[in-house]
């Protein structure tokens, strides 16, 4: 199997996939379910031992240019007009939209497979919905590592007077953990939402390139905006939506390839095998 072969064969198969017009359909969505998850989430989290601005610190990581001032707004503002309790009407209906984006994942990963997606609505709708609780639980666990880690590493150093180094080690390592949450959390969508029987080892390869590939994008995106990138002048006061639509085009590509990658290794290990 030669990288220039396997390049070709990725390329036939996201042009025969409509790659490009499915990542636009999972930029939408992620647009739709972006502030209904961030809510739900910002919610959730009032019952742990983490702020606000650690969850909008994680997204400041990779959102590209004036996004987050965007995302920020328009958070801050529909927490302070959120009324009731976390189980309210109001929460459910978020999470239902919220796993739309997961929905339309589905979709796309089928397409990759070849298969069609004959589970019942609502448990096709049940799967999506609890694989975007399981994100919010992952991504949960993920913003109080690192504040737990501090704590713990803080300790660590002053109960065993250790080097200024290590502690410098320490916090690379915790927030190292937000590669280890993307590549859990992109594993877990690439087994569980394809209509098709998968292994664990059948998804390590897209789930390492779709990490690291969402990882550069998101980060050469951020660096093209900050600096060469005028979306203002040629939007006007949409721009910072635009570039948001963008990161999360580009954002969804990356899944799709992903998904792309793992369905050509495992074709071509059938055909191997047989």
């Amino acid at each position: 199997m030669g990288i220039i072969t396997f390049g070709k064969h990725l390329y036939h198969r996201l042009d025969r996939n409509e790659a490009i017009g499915r990542a636009a359909e999972l930029a939408y969505f992620f647009l739709l379910s972006l502030f209904p998850f961030l809510i739900f989430l910002l919610t959730l989290i009032a019952y742990v031992p983490v702020s606000q601005e650690d969850v909008l610190g994680v997204i400041r990581q990779y959102a590209p240019g004036d996004t987050m001032r965007i995302i920020e707004t328009n958070v801050v503002t529909l927490l302070r007009e959120q009324h009731g309790g976390l189980l309210s009407f109001g929460v459910i209906a978020t999470i239902w939209f919220a796993s739309n984006g997961i929905n339309a994942i589905v979709r796309a990963f089928n397409r990759a497979y070849e298969v069609n997606e004959n589970r019942p609505f609502f448990i096709a709708r049940g799967m999506a919905i609890l694989l975007t609780l399981a994100m919010v639980f992952v991504i949960i666990v993920a913003l109080m590592l690192p504040v737990f880690g501090r704590e713990i590493g803080l300790f660590i150093f002053s109960s065993y007077g250790l080097s200024q180094e290590f502690l410098a080690i320490w916090n690379a390592i915790r927030w190292g953990v937000s590669f280890v949450v993307l590549f859990f959390v992109f594993s877990c969508l690439y087994l569980a939402a394809p209509n098709i029987r998968l292994k664990i080892k059948d998804i390590l390869a897209g789930s390492l390139f779709a990490t690291v590939g969402w990882i550069g994008v998101s980060s050469l995106f951020s660096y093209y905006v900050s600096n060469f990138g005028n979306y203002t002048a040629t939007y006007g006061s949409l721009g910072g939506i635009i570039i948001l639509l963008v990161w999360f085009y580009l954002s969804g590509l990356m899944i799709i390839i992903g998904g792309e990658v793992n369905a050509i290794l495992l074709q071509w290990k059938k055909s191997f095998v047989s």
